[in-house]
């Protein structure tokens, strides 16, 4: 493939999981939607809670999911957004205040104050990903969103930071250079989600997003449409499948496939008639349970989770804050059951979020485990929006004055 300029913009996005590697590419159409174009996965052991623990099977498996999503765009991608989480990252509040320049903020006295709070002590081993303004005050008034054009003599603001190790980032980092791309920005896993799966309204309001992956569950905490909070809890979809696979002694990859198929989080819902086949381990032969054996397994695992979420709530002390309550994403949210059980444990209303609000190939990407990726998306238009509705536009003047220069000659050819 030929390595000119695209004739419209590209985005792609990479979701570094514990179990699997997302990729996913769409293109910007002039009106501002983002169209799925191509989406590639592939399986990946060299992450563990997030973090990359083996840069050569990391390396692979980037390679493998970017070539299958680059196969179905039929396009070829040089950089990518690259969703960042685990264990390592953590988060806090800041302040900053600055003079205002001529008595009516602008956007350069927003940007000053954003850096006056970011100038806070971060340990050298970390490095600040995401500067999130929570509200701003000018001079004694305060709850404000959006305060340019407002006149005062001095502006705060309050922002929530978010950090992650630098080791780390640098880890994933290497693995996607070595897989022939650059990234063109790090984000928050859930940060991401949260553009994909949540609603303006649910942001007002008050909500904890729930990102379930293969190695942990992220907690985000969304309160009067800005971030509060965020926190890890090391349990995740591989513990339900080790469970699985000890509980009724059979192989890894054959209990992800009960949990998938078969799998419940309430007991309580299975009919006690039903039966499934479940293969031995090490050549013994495969044997029929009753399919309740599986879901008293999941349901002991999903109940820990469940509670171990509703602690960190607890902990957070922002659970009066949460006027709309949880909202479960990510591949093992999609155990049957579990909002259910949710709705028992919290005692506040809980709902499956699945991503929206991007078109083209949508049912590729409808279920949760592709809320990270989509979000990325959503997170590097937002981003880069002035310079991708303007994509292209040095093309359509330069392609118009070869159309002016051929139309004269043409001109002039017909009449002599």
């Amino acid at each position: 493939m030929s390595s000119q300029k695209p004739k419209v913009p590209v985005l792609a996005g990479l979701d570094l999981g514990s179990t699997t590697v997302k990729f996913i590419i769409s293109t910007v159409s002039p009106d501002g939607k983002i169209e799925v174009s191509g989406i590639g996965r592939s399986p990946n052991t060299g992450v563990k809670q997030g973090v990359v623990v083996n840069i050569e099977a990391t390396t692979e498996a980037i390679r493998k999911a970017k070539e299958e999503a680059e196969l179905m765009a039929g396009v070829q991608v040089h950089d990518v957004w690259v969703g960042v989480a685990g264990p390592h990252i953590k988060s806090f509040d800041s302040k900053g205040m600055v003079a205002i320049k001529n008595n009516e903020v602008t956007s350069a006295d927003i940007e000053r104050v954003l850096e006056a709070a970011k100038a806070v002590a971060v340990p050298g081993d970390r490095r600040v990903l995401h500067v999130l303004p929570r509200e701003y005050r000018v001079d004694s008034q305060d709850g404000i969103t959006d305060p340019i054009g407002m006149s005062g003599v001095r502006l705060e603001a309050n922002v929530h930071i978010v950090t992650a190790a630098q080791a780390a980032l640098n880890n994933s980092v290497k693995c996607i250079e070595k897989a022939g791309l650059k990234v063109a920005g790090m984000v928050l896993d859930t940060l991401a989600a949260s553009q994909a799966v949540l609603s303006e309204d649910e942001k007002n309001l008050g909500v904890c997003l729930v990102d379930m992956g293969g190695g942990c569950c992220n907690l985000l905490y969304l309160v009067n449409g800005s971030v509060a909070y965020t926190s890890v809890i090391p349990v995740g979809g591989t513990h339900f499948t080790h469970d699985v696979a000890v509980g009724l002694r059979t192989p890894q990859v054959a209990a992800e496939e009960l949990k998938r198929k078969h799998g419940s989080a309430l007991a309580s819902m299975i009919n006690e008639s039903e039966s499934i086949d479940v293969e031995g381990v090490g050549g013994r032969k495969s044997r029929t349970i009753p399919r309740k054996d599986l879901a008293d397994v999941l349901e002991a695992r999903a109940e820990e989770t469940l509670n171990l979420i509703a602690n960190d709530i607890r902990l957070s002390g922002l659970m009066p804050m949460l006027g709309s309550g949880i909202v479960l994403t990510g591949g093992a949210s999609q155990l049957d059951g579990l909002v259910e059980m949710g709705e028992f444990v919290f005692d506040i209303p809980v709902r499956r979020g699945h991503p929206g609000k991007v078109g083209g190939l949508m049912d590729v990407v409808k279920g949760g485990e592709s809320a990270v990726v989509v979000g990325l998306l959503l997170h590097a238009f937002n981003e880069r929006k002035d310079k991708l509705l303007n994509y292209g536009n040095e093309i359509h003047i330069g392609e118009s004055l070869d159309g002016i220069a051929r139309k004269v000659k043409d001109f002039f050819g017909s009449m002599f």
